[in-house]
């Protein structure tokens, strides 16, 4: 890429009476970000200089009409929609929750349309952003629908990687999701992110059981006899370096995380609370497996403490400097796959 062109950074705002407007300001705040890239959010000029008095930030916003107006080297805020809106800090509001969609269907809108290089999604709220046009648990999802490829969340931090083969689904319903072509895809698609997103040529794949200890020998259940242990024999002898099901009491705490280059959760709790419990702060959610990047902070909205400035923004911070890594790294391997004569490439900001 050349110095001349940074890369288009899209924002979404998230959820308007949460802290999403402060971290992205907080973060954007350093203007040495301007170095990396050029950041674009999808708001309201006025809003986001609310946000700015509010949390006393000190950082120049260009408002522009459109996507096809952005200026390099300026905080671009696209203006969405015209209006006044009204923000209630820590208020779950179903009119805070229609304008965190506004804000992130423009955003996917000008992915799609290759006008922005890469999304950063700040936390929205599941429950008021709900319309007949979202009717999704998460922002993942919609992704899976409008962009190609096959979405699977991967949380990133600079020693951990948690992938799952479920995300958002009910705990009741877990073992049924489980299917051998679920297994198979999630993990095919995991093992191509890690080579082509993060430069790990042969990675090394952890993978934790569905039930307590593995079902000892089908006492507590016998999905993972019968499903999750013929489908891995299946991948490793197709090549793919994978270890076991572990039982995923004892794994994280054992410190064996560390031995591999991901680790596949079946269900959103037992990979999420380790990885939060481990990273929490410093961590990335990277909608893996789809042809555009996306990438978020692994917080939520954070109502307790929104409008009082007291948001910490490492976690977005990450999430920006991670989509942008992430894309390097995706068009580097591309030109290697073109030409196999180049051999350097440069590693991405997540370390192994």
């Amino acid at each position: 890429m050349s110095k001349e062109h940074k890369m288009k950074v899209g924002i979404s705002i998230g959820d308007l009476n949460g802290i999403g407007p402060e971290i992205i300001l907080k973060t954007l705040e350093d203007s040495r970000m301007l170095e990396f890239c050029t950041p674009v959010i999808f708001a309201n000029i006025k809003l986001m200089s609310f946000y700015k008095k509010t949390a006393n930030i000190q950082c120049n916003l260009q408002g522009v009409d459109n996507v096809d107006k952005i200026i390099p080297k300026k905080i671009n805020v696209i203006n969405v929609w015209k209006e006044n809106v009204n923000v209630h800090f820590g208020k779950e509001e179903k009119e805070a929750g229609s304008y965190a969609l506004k804000s992130f269907q423009a955003a996917v809108s000008a992915l799609k349309e290759g006008k922005i290089d890469v999304l950063v999604t700040a936390p929205i709220n599941k429950s008021n952003i709900q319309s007949d046009s979202f009717t999704f648990p998460g922002h993942t999802d919609y992704l899976d629908q409008e962009l190609k490829g096959d979405a699977l969340m991967l949380m990133i931090s600079d020693t951990l990687r948690v992938g799952l083969l479920t995300d958002h689904v009910a705990v009741k319903d877990v073992p049924s999701k489980i299917t051998r072509e679920l297994i198979e895809r999630k993990i095919n698609t995991i093992h191509k992110t890690l080579i082509q997103d993060f430069g790990i040529e042969k990675p090394k794949i952890a993978v934790l059981g569905i039930n307590p200890h593995n079902g000892d020998n089908g006492v507590i259940g016998n999905e993972d006899d019968t499903i999750l242990r013929p489908t891995l024999d299946n991948l490793r002898n197709n090549g793919k370096v994978i270890f076991g099901p572990y039982a995923a009491d004892s794994f994280f705490g054992s410190g064996n995380y560390k031995n591999f280059d991901v680790i596949i959760a079946s269900y959103h709790d037992q990979g999420l609370i380790p990885f939060k419990t481990l990273a929490f702060g410093s961590g990335v959610n990277f909608t893996a497996g789809l042809d555009q990047v996306r990438t978020s902070p692994d917080h939520g909205t954070a109502y307790d403490i929104a409008g009082k400035n007291k948001a910490n923004h490492d976690s977005f911070r990450a999430a920006l400097f991670n989509a942008i890594s992430i894309y390097k790294a995706r068009k580097e391997y591309q030109k290697i796959s073109e030409n196999p004569l180049v051999l350097k490439r440069r590693q991405p900001f997540v370390k192994k």
